[in-house]
């Protein structure tokens, strides 16, 4: 996000947002991704990476809140749910959310996980990006590097659960792309309408996990 406080005021997402109560803009891009894809459906255990400054997070609590009285039925269901956030940077905190400041492609925060989860995750979400240096090239290629490094964590997720990550349009999505595949039955790339026309995110949607 630009760091311009002048365009946040004008910036008619960043206005919805305060209005709604979301911490930022980008809760749009999630909300945006689960009516494309239902990634949410029948999610009660969800990992959040990258979550500074804590939309997500909100956006996941409150369908997490959702799904204990909509899938009340003989099929899968949960009778609670946990959620996970997880940056480098400091996350304020979120009621009935445990909220971690550590590097997330450590050993030690996959045993954070292990701690927290009392089984396998439905859903792992990230927002999580490097530190932009300005040039497209070597940007594209570090954050497709950090994506490898998060995939890693998919090893949490139970069996046809769902993963969605942020990702920078290049040469080198094709390796992450394939890398996806392997883990997932579905793979889509999806640049949500709440993204900024100018910026080359894109995200990377992995349903039905092997």
């Amino acid at each position: 996000m630009t760091k311009n406080p002048a365009f946040h005021k004008r910036d008619p997402q960043y206005k919805k947002a305060k209005r709604q109560g979301y911490r930022a803009r980008s809760a749009y891009k999630l909300l945006d991704i689960q009516r494309k894809f239902n990634i949410f459906k029948r999610a009660y255990y969800i990992l959040d990476l990258g979550s500074v400054p804590g939309s997500w997070l909100q956006v996941a609590k409150e369908i997490a809140e959702e799904n204990l009285e909509k899938y009340k039925d003989a099929n899968y269901h949960r009778d609670y749910y946990r959620i996970m956030g997880a940056d480098l940077k400091r996350i304020s905190p979120l009621e009935d959310i445990k909220i971690i400041k550590m590097d997330i492609t450590t050993p030690e925060f996959q045993a954070e996980i292990t701690s927290y989860f009392d089984d396998k995750l439905d859903l792992i979400l990230s927002d999580a990006s490097i530190n932009k240096t300005g040039n497209k090239f070597i940007d594209q290629v570090r954050q497709v590097n950090l994506c490898i490094k998060i995939l890693v964590l998919t090893k949490f997720l139970k069996k046809k659960g769902n993963f969605i990550i942020k990702c920078f349009q290049g040469e080198d999505i094709n390796k992450f792309y394939k890398r996806m595949k392997l883990e997932f039955k579905v793979v889509k790339s999806y640049k949500p309408k709440s993204s900024k026309k100018n910026t080359n995110e894109i995200y990377i949607i992995g349903l039905n996990k092997n």
